[in-house]
């Protein structure tokens, strides 16, 4: 398995020209400057590269084993970890009250990608406990966080999102786990599967949020509460003490990410599991949901990470194997595997998509940075609806691309690639994950659908579909870059169709929610193809401008090449989608 190095060039493309930093103009970041960002970048990009990519090939051949009731990850994760940890990278998105470094969103993200690109298996460790501290800080008691957020946002203690149960996967309605009240505190009793970074060697605490029912508890959904369940009960002080009664009892056994102990916990098998109430009772799903939002946005960069991992070692592979000839005409001599017209179509597709994929995520995050503190109301409120907007796109389009792109790199490598030893499998087999878990893309896509697009009438895609107009005439006033504006502006056209037609179904009072199921992926495959074409649109601008000061001759370059790509080769591909829109959604029954 090739080395990997953070693509930093890029990931600074974005952030200083793409968004002008704009996340750095608000008046909560106004100390931070744009060379303190660089650096943090750089120093990130070291970390992720030493010490963590050694260990991705390695995780994945050892893997985790469970022995009398402790989960040992691989070798060096542990090290890793806490290099980690005490390098204060798990939180520097978080509040500095509770002491997290209060960087942008943004920011966080572009080095989230490092982590999940480096090594997903470990990521994923954090990436949940990220998801934990934000459902806390927003939900929980003053006591509560006062005695756990500080260890969760400095890494010390981890944390795990608990749903699913053997009968109650997406459908959370049928969740049986109890919790009965005791004085101060609740007894939980049932069983947890799935639950990643469930139990491990790498912190000394871990805190499970814990979806449960109440006694008196309603049926279905209105009847499930949060709750929080630390492994170890945490006194006065708030030192680790006696163990709660929460244990491993199986490890799943995977397709990929071999080195996240994905476990199966069970709650109350002696005693009862102490647990504390999170927020309100019978709030727990919309509580919950503050943890999975948080983390549907990561994961989507999780799979633009291992997506870029892919193409790095396809790159270096096509570059150093040696197969077939050139044509005659240029000498008839042995030629790399990077010479190849097809090989060279794939690696730039999957180059494109991922520059495409990763300038979306970046401007969600930035949207996210304007939500929490632009200085007006109406700005909040604005850039939180386009995050809503966003999130979906971002997770499901995302992955469902990386597995594409990984599979692709497999394909570059040729039969090499389907042999375990050159390590292109495990990529493909670590991203097939991440369009199931946080909510399945189906799920994705039929809230985009339903709760974004229709319950506001269209009204934030079409606000931001004005914007991704403005961008194509931009493009077709250029002479040299009239083409893709062309083709952006036929996107937006059909994607504008696609609203009206998922609109006027969805109103139907007899067929409305059916309609909405039968259309909601290809609106979503269509829906990111377009704002990720806008946004290689906006960088083709950029790169048109900066090579006529003669500015970077080569990345620029790139930047249009992968433009071209995106909004004439690929655009047009997610605009196939438009068809299956306007078809009768009758014949899927």
């Amino acid at each position: 398995m090739s080395s990997y190095a953070a693509p930093l060039r890029d990931l600074r493309f974005v952030l200083e020209e793409l968004l002008e930093h704009r996340s750095l103009r608000l008046p909560e970041y106004q100390e931070l400057s744009a060379e303190l960002v660089t650096a943090i970048l750089d120093e990130a990009a070291r970390l992720a590269g030493e010490v963590w990519a050694p260990l991705n090939r390695h995780g994945d051949e050892q893997g985790c084993r469970l022995e009398e009731d402790v989960v040992h990850t691989p070798t060096g994760f542990v090290e890793a970890y806490r290099a980690f940890a005490e390098g204060g990278w798990n939180g520097i998105g978080s509040d500095p009250a509770h002491g997290g470094q209060g960087l942008p969103e943004v920011v966080a993200s572009a080095v989230q990608e490092m982590w999940q690109a480096a090594n997903m298996a470990l990521a994923l460790c954090p990436l949940l406990t990220a998801g934990a501290v934000e459902a806390l800080a927003q939900h929980g008691s003053e006591e509560l966080k006062s005695r756990y957020l500080e260890k969760l946002i400095s890494g010390e203690w981890t944390g795990t999102m608990n749903l699913t149960e053997p009968q109650a996967g997406s459908d959370l309605s049928t969740v049986r786990t109890q919790a009965m009240p005791e004085g101060a505190h609740y007894r939980l009793s049932g069983q947890k599967i799935f639950i990643t970074w469930g139990e491990h060697d790498c912190a000394d605490n871990i805190i499970h949020l814990v979806l449960a029912r109440l006694p008196d508890a309603a049926e279905g959904n209105r009847g499930i509460s949060l709750f929080l369940v630390p492994k170890f009960l945490v006194d006065e002080q708030g030192r680790p003490g006696e163990r709660n009664d929460v244990s491993c009892v199986s490890l799943e056994h995977k397709l990929g990410i071999h080195g996240s102990p994905t476990c199966v916990l069970s709650f109350g098998e002696h005693e009862g599991a102490i647990g504390y109430l999170v927020g309100e009772p019978g709030r727990g799903l919309q509580h919950m949901f503050t943890m999975m939002n948080a983390a549907r946005h990561k994961v989507g960069i999780q799979g633009i990470g291992v997506a870029e991992r892919a193409y790095q070692q396809a790159c270096t592979y096509a570059a150093e194997r040696v197969q077939g000839r050139t044509p005659e005409a240029r000498g008839g001599r042995p030629a790399a595997l990077n010479e190849h017209y097809d090989v060279r179509r794939m690696l730039l597709s999957m180059r494109a998509r991922l520059e495409a994929l990763r300038a979306l995520a970046l401007l969600s995050a930035s949207e996210m940075d304007r939500a929490r503190h632009a200085p007006t109301v109406d700005e909040r409120q604005c850039a939180q609806r386009r995050v809503d907007l966003y999130t979906p796109v971002v997770k499901a389009f995302s992955t469902d691309q990386a597995v594409d792109i990984t599979s692709l790199g497999i394909q570059v490598h040729g039969g090499m690639g389907y042999i375990e030893e050159t390590g292109a499998a495990q990529h493909l087999r670590d991203a097939r994950i991440a369009p199931i878990y946080e909510g399945t893309n189906g799920i994705q896509a039929l809230d985009l659908a339903g709760r974004k697009i229709h319950r506001d009438g269209g009204a934030t895609l079409g606000g931001v579909l004005d914007e991704v107009a403005a961008c194509a005439d931009e493009l077709t006033a250029d002479v040299e870059l009239a083409d893709l504006g062309m083709s952006l502006h036929q996107g937006v056209g059909d994607l504008r169709r696609a609203v009206a037609i998922v609109l006027a179904r969805g109103d139907d009072a007899e067929r409305g929610p059916d309609a909405l199921q039968a259309l909601a992926t290809p609106l979503l495959a269509l829906t990111g193809h377009v704002l990720c074409a806008w946004q290689m649109g906006r960088a083709a601008l950029i790169a048109q401008a900066a090579l006529a000061t003669g500015n970077d001759d080569a990345f620029y370059q790139a930047k249009l090449a992968s433009a071209d790509f995106v909004l004439r080769q690929w655009l047009p591909i997610g605009r196939a989608q438009l068809a299956a829109i306007e078809a009768d959604p009758g014949v899927l029954d």
